[in-house]
């Protein structure tokens, strides 16, 4: 823990869990679609659906996803600015018990005809925990460089995969693989103490059983 768990981060407020928070499950969306988005669905669970409005859940995370820092003061309007910027969006409130009172599910449509979908939960101090990607089970935060692979799920890939970042002197400090069933398709999440360059993401895009590869820079603090 350090002292900005204790305090949280620099942002516009009024709370670090319900407007922090969903400022950075909106911003770790957008880094997950790899272009600017065009079409939002935002459901919001549990206190973020009980409580949005007087928090500012639905700007935050709006504002996430058109790029704005946690201290951008356009999140209070950030409706506005994403009918300037075309982003077509709905919010959405659910009864359904995500196992974490502070869950949103983002899916989003980008410009050059990407998509993605994620559940995000906030845990506290600004920090969020993405669950779920495009219906796979993950666990990260985006506090570290991450690179996020989705691979078949093939003996020797994650070695592979593994010589590559060694190759480049990038250390792994966590890496875990999610799969549904064995041989099928797997989402492997690799967060580094460096960031892995354009070359690095080429060689990786070009190994066997590689399906795609994103990478997410890590939240300024």
């Amino acid at each position: 823990m350090n002292v900005f768990d204790i305090i949280g981060p620099t942002m516009i407020g009024p709370s670090s869990s319900h407007t922090a928070g969903a400022s950075r499950a909106g911003l770790v969306a957008r880094r997950l679609l790899g272009e600017e988005p065009v079409w939002a669905r935002v459901v919001l669970y549990g206190s973020f659906a009980l409580t949005y409005a007087g928090h500012g859940v639905d700007r935050a995370i709006i504002g996430g996803l058109l790029g704005f820092e946690l201290d951008d003061v356009r999140i209070r309007d950030s409706f506005r600015f994403a009918c300037k910027a075309g982003l077509d969006f709905t919010i959405e409130i659910s009864e359904e018990d995500m196992g974490h009172p502070n869950t949103a599910c983002i899916c989003l449509r980008g410009k050059k005809g990407g998509s993605v979908s994620i559940v995000v939960r906030s845990v506290g101090g600004g920090v969020v925990n993405v669950v779920e990607i495009d219906g796979g089970e993950v666990l990260f935060s985006a506090e570290y460089d991450t690179t996020v692979i989705f691979n078949n799920d093939r003996p020797g890939t994650v070695a592979r995969i593994s010589a590559v970042f060694a190759a480049h002197e990038i250390n792994i400090a966590f890496m875990r693989v999610f799969r549904k069933y064995e041989g099928k398709e797997a989402i492997m999440v690799i967060e580094t103490d460096q960031q892995a360059g354009e070359d690095v993401v080429s060689e990786l895009r070009a190994s066997e059983n590689i399906l795609k590869v994103i990478t997410i820079p890590p939240f300024r603090v």
